[in-house]
């Protein structure tokens, strides 16, 4: 197997709203949110729902790859439930191998809810569930041993049981790679993170704004300059800016791709690092990785959700 996932296993429920809406919940706007399931259901219940679909950042990344014909896998914790079922069949539909067998748990399984405002930003509430009780148990060691890489994502990383899934997995990978999610994730576990992007990951995807606040950065050239004493890969994306991967001394740089008509942002992250990582694990140059990261997350911000429609 060429790239294994390991994150919150959650069921995207996508919604269109004002800005106003944003304001009036106290959201804080293009951030995410952890909400309990009352404050969930209590900002769905005013809304119309566009779509429902697994989701989750890794989830999302490895449906990617196996669109882009890689042989993938997936670790995330569900509940025997019906959103459980649903999220155990919409990776099946895409060729990703699930290596977790699903049974009833004290809470249901993970949802987050995107809504997604007139200028196209989004804005998460998620309710964990059972997807933010992973263990070292639900880590599938031979699955990690058999894959080239293993994918894993900020949201996942907490103290406790959460922990111990990822010290375990980083343990048996032969390489690893790893999101920093949200600016939100980077905050909240800093000194972890930033011990994580120096000393065990072998490729690092992050935005501008998150990898500014690991490092506590004024400016853009100290990312370059922090990154290049690493000798590590570091994939960063900058909005209009387009993306620049640093290993060591080499510095790329990839522009944009212009007159795109944005619908939603939904899983431009996501969809990048599945590009790159399609790039990478099939020797393509950091160059080509970054062009087919660009393209992949251009295709999926023209449409509604963050897995691209076949």
């Amino acid at each position: 197997m060429k790239i294994l996932g390991i994150g919150n296993a959650i069921v995207d429920v996508i919604c269109k709203v004002q800005d106003n809406f944003i304001e009036n919940n106290q959201l804080k706007k293009s951030t995410m949110k952890l909400v309990d399931e009352t404050e969930f259901k209590k900002i769905l219940s005013n809304l119309k729902i566009e779509e429902t679909v697994s989701g989750g950042s890794v989830a999302n990344s490895i449906v990617g790859l196996s669109q882009l014909g890689n042989e993938v896998g997936f670790i995330g914790k569900i509940s025997d439930d019906n959103l459980g079922n649903k999220y155990e069949e919409g990776l099946k539909k895409e060729n990703v191998e699930y290596f977790y067998s699903k049974k009833k748990e004290k809470l249901p399984t993970g949802t987050c809810l995107i809504l997604i405002t007139p200028d196209s930003e989004r804005t998460m509430c998620t309710f964990l569930g059972t997807a933010g009780k992973i263990n070292e148990k639900d880590v599938d060691v031979n699955a990690v041993k058999n894959s080239k890489i293993t994918f894993l994502e900020g949201y996942l990383w907490d103290e406790g049981d959460p922990k111990k899934a990822f010290d375990k997995a980083i343990e048996n990978s032969n390489k690893t790679a790893m999101s920093l999610s949200d600016l939100f994730c980077v905050e909240r576990h800093k000194p972890h993170f930033l011990d994580l992007v120096k000393n065990k990951l072998d490729i690092t995807f992050a935005n501008e704004q998150e990898f500014t606040s690991l490092i506590d950065a004024k400016n853009f050239n100290e990312v370059i300059n922090f990154s290049k004493k690493l000798s590590r890969l570091i994939a960063i994306t900058r909005g209009e800016k387009g993306s620049v991967a640093i290993l060591g001394d080499e510095v790329v740089e990839c522009g944009i791709q212009k007159n795109l008509k944005v619908v939603d942002l939904t899983g431009a992250g996501d969809l990048f690092a599945a590009g790159f990582l399609h790039g990478y694990v099939n020797n393509l140059s950091i160059k080509k990785s970054l062009e087919k990261g660009t393209e992949m997350s251009s295709n999926i911000i023209q449409q509604i959700g963050a897995r691209l429609k076949n």
